[in-house]
């Protein structure tokens, strides 16, 4: 869920939840997620109560969040699996937020210095994945699920 406006081509409920700042606001003090935070300039979060419902029902429940998030929902689900996601190198991080085209130099600028900060984190993360090539670094995620899914303390009895 964010409090900023859709990019082209995102549809509501599919790609997230769009609501007002004060709509979020409300829901922060009704304590209805399980992290949130500022990032650049907006609100997002995870309701609280689609990632329990998920975990009830047995899934795996991927999580794409900052370093903030991730870290809130550290100090709640502390044996959740946390992933890093990197880029191979910052040129590639910046190529890669140019060719996306979805936000002025100013708000560009302000993310990759961002993620400057946010690498120094990784070693909170029980795994660092380098998105390299697409393909490659989806490959090393669902090695990481696949093993998270056979290591004995996850077999239920």
């Amino acid at each position: 869920m964010n409090t900023r406006p859709p990019r082209k081509g995102e549809i509501e409920s599919k790609d997230y939840y769009f609501v007002t700042v004060d709509e979020f606001k409300k829901r922060i003090k009704e304590n209805k997620f399980v992290e949130w935070a500022i990032v650049h300039g907006d609100y997002k979060g995870t309701p609280i109560k689609f990632l329990i419902e998920e975990l009830q029902k047995g899934r795996d429940v991927l999580l794409e969040l900052d370093v903030q998030g991730a870290m809130q929902v550290k100090k709640k689900f502390p044996d959740g699996i946390f992933i890093f996601i990197a880029p191979p190198t910052w040129r590639d991080l910046e190529d890669r937020l140019r060719k996306r085209n979805t936000e002025g130099e100013k708000a560009l600028e302000k993310r990759l210095k961002d993620a400057r900060i946010e690498i120094k984190y990784n070693k909170n993360y029980n795994y660092l994945v380098v998105n390299d090539n697409i393909k490659t670094a989806l490959k090393k995620l669902e090695s990481i699920i696949i093993a998270e899914r056979c290591k004995i303390a996850n077999y239920k009895k």
